[in-house]
Formats: structure tokens, sequence, C-alpha cells
């Protein structure tokens, strides 16, 4: 079973789920994976559209039950340093960033989903798994190393998110 590392920290506008990870490589080489939808297909979904802040995306959820497409706004594109990007569904808004920064030896990964919601602060023992499982897939992608099973991290991993 793979350690949880988030955390969910009090913000001024209410709670964000946070979680990092550090990678041995360039920080162009990770921002790469982050954004070009023919890699990020290798770790999320691959997307359609027109890239820039502002703009709306087609992002297709491959690892998700039925791969559906949804509709995604890009908040910020900064490279390669920062993509924020939000989602409105029947739920509600979610709001996503990732941001990167170089230590000189590593690229720290530190992905923030802004929760929202009722509905999110009340599912964070599902959220918080999922995100680790693909913070897990975004690193295996970038090493090409062996894929994580879902089934590894949720309901395993539901505890430490618990509210």
């Amino acid at each position: 079973m793979p350690m949880p590392t988030g955390e969910i920290v009090p913000t001024e506008n209410g709670r964000d789920l946070v979680i990092t990870r550090s990678l041995a490589l360039p920080i162009e080489q990770v921002w790469g994976r982050l954004t070009d939808p023919d890699l990020t297909a290798g770790w999320y979904g691959t997307w359609e559209g027109e890239p820039g802040a502002g703009n709306m995306i087609q992002v297709q959820l491959r690892f998700e039950d039925g791969q559906p497409w949804t509709e995604m706004r890009i908040d910020d594109c900064t490279p390669p340093v920062r993509l924020a990007v939000s989602s409105a569904d029947q739920i509600g808004l979610w709001r996503m960033e990732v941001t990167l920064l170089d230590t000189g030896t590593a690229t720290q990964v530190r992905l923030v989903h802004h929760l929202t919601s009722e509905y999110q602060l009340a599912e964070t023992s599902q959220i918080g798994p999922g995100w680790e499982y693909y913070a897990d897939m975004f690193v295996a992608a970038c090493t090409n190393t062996e894929r994580p099973d879902f089934a590894d991290y949720y309901p395993a991993l539901a505890d430490h998110y618990r509210e």
C-alpha cells in the first residue's frame, strides 16, 4: 500500500488538499509531462483545444470509468512553473493547480485541489486517495516506471483524508 503524503490545509477561502512529489528531472521535462497533450495521456488523459490562460479545453479522463471527456478552463499557464485549471459540473466548481519548483537537483511538484464546496469537503476521503494515485501516475510517466493500481489507493488511504 502506498503511504499517503497529502494534507488538508486551512486557507483564507476554506481548505486545500496539497500533495507534493519530487523528481530528479529538469523542470522543463516535468513541465512537458504536465502540459503536452500527448504526454498527459500517459498519466491523466489527453486534451484538445487551444492552450493558454482563459481558454477552454476538452480533457479525456483516460483512467476513469468510461474514459469520459470533460471541459476545463485554463485559469493560469505560466511555463514552466504553474498550471491552474477549473471545471464545473453538477456538483460544483473544481479548482486545481500544479506548481513546479526547480531546487537545483530536482523538480518539486506541488498539486493543490482547492476544496471549494461542501460536497468536496465531505468527500476528502475519496478525493485525497484519487489525487495520490494521479500524483504517482505522473511520477511513473515522468520516470518510465510501472503505473500504480488505483485499488492500492482507495479505500486504503481514505482514513488519512477523513475530516
